[in-house]
């Protein structure tokens, strides 16, 4: 609607400042100053229509099912349907007192615009694609030559954004085949799929129905999408559509709603405050800096490997507050930890520094953080990141907390801070990610505030 909103100025601009017929010098400015509301009522019309079109033909959807120049035809097509329709209406409502050829240079100026932003956005979605950024981890059912075609092509097209993560045998022949691509077999898939963070399960030979049934539903709960090579299970697959993974087509069976909308406001959420955030504590940043440098030896900033979204390694920043050889140290204070299973935390832990123990109970350590929320490795609201070494012992059902950025602040954060608990941990976190909504975030920050002020940190 926004683009329609520009590209109908730009076609007044244009025809306003055109001298080349008098039409222009009366019937626009008449427009403007006369008739303000039926202009806004025109315009309004044309981008419902626009939005209607666009979504009926599938251009809402992810960018991995159609190539670029479909993108671009059907893109052309809703907005000169479009067009075509606010003609109508202005023909039936005896729209006399608006230029046509603003019309037509508002549907041209639209039509431009459009192209050109899926045009950008698709290039960017594509550059980090190839960086491995928001990839899709696919497994495939059937270690068979269509099996081995798919995986061929996944590879080839990094663009797409799949990445193969291993065959499932179907059947015994294929489990003892000798395959180091073949991870495992059918009755263990959705164990795996989880443990190895898979958003898509690929059918490529033909199986039992019920078994294919139950697969779905199995991973309806899990939340894994499930597709089919289209020319197998007669039945199954009938009304729905066939999509293209570059040129390989498929059926999905079964695709769960991904609200595209509420995270795009996360993200601008994230980014701005992080952006103002750096900004803003700038000063105080340099301050603890030299703080950290006058009170003990070391890195003024403490960077380690977390654990992101899907099992993704990342570096994470923190302002160092404990001692230059602190991981070294850690093992000679395992018998002194106060929580519970994974995690490790001890009240007076004699690794932190003196500048280090305010930090931590004002959470002034995790303001470089701002730096991870910019890059797209955390988020301001989520789980916290765990270490590589407290992922290894998770069980399957923990490693749900990882389906989405780690935050600066979290659930668990503002709950249970204190708690010992890995239980209660591991349960906030996996509510968050269950419950999640732009609300939750909005009142987690809220909350974190207070939680902040009062120094309950450590």
């Amino acid at each position: 609607m926004l683009t329609v909103a520009v590209a109908a100025i730009l076609a007044l601009r244009f025809r306003v400042d055109t001298p080349s017929t008098v039409s222009t010098l009366h019937i626009v400015p008449h427009l403007i100053h006369s008739s303000p509301k039926l202009l806004i009522f025109y315009v309004v019309w044309f981008g419902v229509c626009l939005i209607f079109f666009t979504r009926s033909y599938g251009l809402y959807g992810s960018i991995q099912l159609f190539s670029g120049l479909h993108e671009q035809r059907m893109t052309m097509q809703a907005t000169l349907t479009s067009g075509l329709l606010l003609c109508g209406t202005l023909y039936l409502s005896n729209g006399e007192a608006i230029s046509r050829i603003v019309i037509a240079l508002m549907v041209v100026f639209t039509m431009t615009l459009l192209c050109l932003r899926r045009a950008l956005w698709r290039r960017m979605v594509y550059r980090k694609f190839r960086a491995g950024i928001e990839t899709r981890n696919v497994l495939i059912i059937g270690a068979g030559r269509v099996g081995h075609a798919l995986r061929n092509h996944i590879d080839t097209l990094q663009h797409l954004g799949f990445r193969f993560k291993g065959f499932v045998a179907l059947t015994e022949r294929e489990a003892e085949s000798g395959d180091a691509d073949v991870i495992g077999d059918v009755r263990n898939c959705l164990s795996l799929a989880r443990s190895l963070f898979v958003d898509e399960i690929f059918f490529s030979v033909p199986a039992e129905r019920k078994l294919v049934i139950g697969m779905v539903e199995e991973a309806r709960v899990a939340g894994i999408d499930v597709r089919v090579v289209p020319d197998m299970y007669d039945g199954l697959a009938w009304n729905a559509r066939v999509e293209y993974v570059g040129q390989f087509p498929t059926i999905p069976l079964h695709r769960r709603d991904f609200p595209i909308g509420a995270f795009l406001v996360k993200r601008t959420l994230d980014t701005t405050i992080a952006s103002i955030g750096l900004l803003v504590a700038a000063p105080m940043m340099l301050a603890i800096a030299l703080a950290i440098r006058m009170d003990s030896k070391g890195a003024i900033f403490y960077r380690a490997q977390r654990i992101g979204r899907k099992g993704r390694t990342f570096s994470c920043f923190k302002f160092r507050t404990m001692v230059e050889n602190a991981d070294k140290l850690k093992a000679d204070l395992e018998h002194m930890n106060e929580r519970d299973s994974v995690l490790f935390k001890i009240a007076k832990d004699p690794r932190i520094t003196r500048v280090g123990r305010v930090l931590r109970k004002y959470s002034l350590d995790e303001l470089p953080q701002f730096y991870n929320v910019l890059k797209g490795d955390m988020s301001l609201v989520g789980p916290r990141p765990p270490m590589a070494s407290e992922v290894e012992q998770y069980d399957l059902a923990h490693l749900r907390r990882l389906d989405v950025l780690p935050g600066i602040t979290g659930l668990w954060q503002v709950e249970a801070r204190q708690d010992p608990s890995f239980d209660s941990y591991i349960s906030l976190d996996t509510a968050y990610v269950e419950n999640w909504n732009l609300m939750m975030d909005l009142r987690i920050l809220a909350r974190t505030v207070g939680v902040v002020l009062s120094g309950t940190g450590s």
